[in-house]
């Protein structure tokens, strides 16, 4: 259903005048008070019958990931540093099955367990950032502050709105032990030629992260590193990568890499398929 507002009906202004007794003050005080309450109220019923962290989900791996166990019981972390956390999960060998994000007044972090859990998650990460707030106190104020100026006061700062937050959750699964152990990205740059800018792909595949205890990491494999080469296969794109691990499964193999710039030689005896 939409609503349709018509922007040319306009509220009047209201003009404030100084309150001549504290009666009225008092009584004002009180429907402030009740409407921040029936907002709250509303919220909660919203809140009882829809969990958002389920509405607001998006899927973001294809291939149907989900944890090992057939009943897994999610651990939940409420945290601040969310690029940071991500990538500390990559290393400890887990992958994002996807995540929620939304505002709100509130939502409890149970609701997003309780995703995890219907989606067979292993972990949730939430995180909540301060957005808005349009408070009792503060409309008050708009309206004492008003009122011993003679003022006016639109209708739409009298209207109460409960502090809102953003809030996300992303949903992880932990991933068997992987033949190498990296997570990697393409990086792409702009160069100018003949007086255009172009986009030209840089040469392998950067590593954003390195799995504790994989292959990768026992060969001293470490973020940041670019791999050029893995036995007689050139990493050009992500499918390469795949091609060369599948190929050299449960082998030792050469790898050519570079690391700030210098060229780096490794040896890494990859895992066998299971």
């Amino acid at each position: 259903m939409r609503t349709i507002i018509n922007k040319n009906l306009i509220k009047p202004a209201i003009t404030a005048k100084p309150f001549t007794d504290k009666a009225s003050l008092g009584r004002l005080m009180l429907l402030s008070l009740l409407s921040l309450g029936v907002l709250i109220f509303a919220n909660q019923l919203y809140a009882a019958g829809v969990n958002p962290y389920t509405t607001n989900y998006k899927q973001q791996n294809t291939n149907q990931l989900k944890s090992l166990q057939a009943n897994p019981e999610p651990e939940i972390f409420v945290s601040n540093h969310k690029e940071d956390d991500n990538i500390s999960m990559l290393e400890n060998g887990y992958d994002m099955i996807g995540s929620s994000g939304f505002s709100a007044t509130e939502a409890s972090s149970d609701l997003a367990l309780a995703h995890a859990k219907m989606i067979k998650a292993d972990t949730v990460l939430v995180y909540r950032k301060y957005e808005s707030a349009k408070t009792a106190s503060s409309k008050l104020q708009l309206i004492k502050e008003a009122a011993k100026t003679g003022g006016e006061i639109d209708p739409n700062d009298l209207e109460e709105e409960p502090t809102q937050y953003q809030y996300y959750a992303s949903y992880w699964a932990k991933l068997p032990m992987p033949l190498l152990g990296v997570h990697i990205i393409k990086l792409k740059q702009k160069v100018e030629e003949n007086a255009q800018e172009v986009v030209k792909e840089e040469a392998g595949l950067k590593i954003i992260a390195v799995i504790k205890a994989s292959p990768a990491a026992k060969a001293s494999i470490v973020k940041g590193d670019t791999l050029l080469k893995i036995g007689e296969v050139v990493l050009v794109t992500a499918d390469d990568l795949f091609a060369a691990v599948k190929r050299y499964a449960g082998q030792t193999v050469p790898v050519e890499l570079q690391r700030g710039g210098v060229a780096v030689a490794a040896t890494v005896a990859l895992n066998s398929r299971q």
